[in-house]
């Protein structure tokens, strides 16, 4: 069968730039470098002050489409005429319609005038259409998939899996030419939902190694004993409650008190304001560093300069919940011991005392004792981080999950050959 020529390809996404989506950069990088053209679509305009690297060495041009319809009146009223036009308006209607009656929100209305938009404003010789995040963005390339009888197609993450309702997820899998997704407990969830399950594929993101290359640790041999010389906790993450830090600094005012250490934090967040709140109540503030936002390469410093890495996911009330976080695997790149919840698809990666240590969830006692483990015994360290770094080296490259996503559409584009 003729191999067809790279495709253009519309990835709609929720935001972007955004600081803490590198897996999502790093892959329409990947994407780009191996011949894709394409062009983003972003639901929202970028809040983060920084950008990363690997942001600034993607081509793509973006079109910020209307955030809010009523901000935009006229560019609205403009595609709304067009498409009126368009052979797929009703069909897209009717599944506007179909999602009302079981939701009735103004999100989507939303959505769908961010689709109309989108349809109208279609960059010529697009042939193909990608969403990140199976919760809004595909809602938007759904219905403008149905506007323009483009095919598309979706990667689900984590939040958009767990907090979308089921009917909805089912209704996107059987519109959508396949979905790939991060952890195995995701695609099983996914599978589960889809008419056909085989349409829904596994791909780790991994890391760009090139950008985290091995790290030599020097011997260090910190033990929390010495006044001086405390012991370096990192912790990377947006201060949001599924990221467990109202945990970690209980497990944090649980350490003995003989033990010198100091906390890291790198991300912003709302829940901020009561994290440092509720270290000055515990009598811990004097021994933590808020860093906020930070780009790639000071994330990267910070590893190398720490002694353990720890994370408390959760899963919240309302089902939202990590996959397998990014920065866990970027920890373990530098050979950083971690410290984890089992958790989603956590334990995809970490064995418990293999090549992590990991506590069940809302136990700051037992997130405290492994904490001390790690604190008190280098060679404890050493090993678990050595173990984690294999593991990311043999089996997290993320050019494994590009070309995954590559294989994919071109057994789309040559089966339509």
């Amino acid at each position: 069968m003729k191999e067809l020529e790279p495709r253009k390809v519309v990835v709609v996404v929720k935001g972007y730039p955004r600081l803490s989506e590198t897996f999502i950069a790093q892959e329409l990088l990947g994407l780009e470098r191996a011949g894709l053209e394409l062009i983003i679509a972003s639901l929202r305009l970028p809040t983060d002050k920084r950008v990363h690297k690997v942001n600034r060495e993607i081509q793509a041009p973006v079109n910020y489409l209307p955030e809010y319809l009523h901000h935009s009146p006229w560019r609205v009223m403009r595609a709304l005429l067009f498409c009126l036009s368009v052979t797929g308006f009703r069909i897209s209607l009717r599944a506007l319609f179909s999602d009302l009656r079981r939701d009735f929100t103004r999100n989507r209305f939303r959505r769908f005038g961010q689709a109309v938009v989108l349809a109208a404003e279609w960059p010529e010789d697009a042939q193909w259409l990608h969403a990140h995040f199976i919760h809004t963005p595909a809602s938007v390339a759904r219905y403008t998939s149905l506007l323009m009888d483009i095919p598309w197609t979706v990667s689900a993450h984590a939040k958009d899996i767990w907090t979308s309702p089921s009917w909805e997820l089912a209704s996107k899998l059987s519109s959508a030419r396949w979905s790939v997704t991060c952890t195995r407990v995701g695609h099983e969830h996914l599978s589960a939902l889809a008419d056909d399950s085989a349409s829904v594929h596994l791909s780790y993101h991994g890391l760009d190694l090139d950008r985290f290359p091995a790290f030599t640790r020097t011997a260090i041999c910190r033990n929390g004993l010495v006044r001086e010389d405390p012991f370096i906790l990192l912790s990377v993450g947006r201060a949001v409650e599924k990221k467990g830090y109202d945990i970690v600094l209980q497990a944090l005012a649980k350490l003995p008190e003989h033990l010198n250490w100091r906390f890291i934090h790198i991300g912003d967040g709302p829940e901020l304001p009561k994290l440092k709140s509720q270290a000055q109540k515990l009598g811990i503030s004097h021994a933590i560093d808020w860093l906020g936002a930070v780009d790639q390469q000071q994330v990267l410093e910070n590893y190398r300069r720490s002694d353990a890495f720890v994370l408390a996911c959760r899963i919240t009330d309302d089902g939202d919940r990590d996959g397998l976080p990014n920065v866990l695997v970027e920890a373990a790149s530098q050979g950083l011991a971690c410290v984890t919840t089992s958790v989603s698809g956590i334990p995809e990666f970490f064995i418990n005392n293999q090549n992590g240590l990991l506590v069940a969830s809302e136990d700051s006692r037992s997130l405290a004792d492994a904490l001390n483990s790690v604190i008190v015994s280098p060679e404890l360290r050493k090993r678990l981080g050595q173990a984690a770094e294999r593991k990311v080296r043999t089996e997290f490259d993320c050019r494994k999950s590009v070309d995954t996503l590559l294989r994919l559409f071109k057994q789309q584009w040559n089966g339509a050959a």
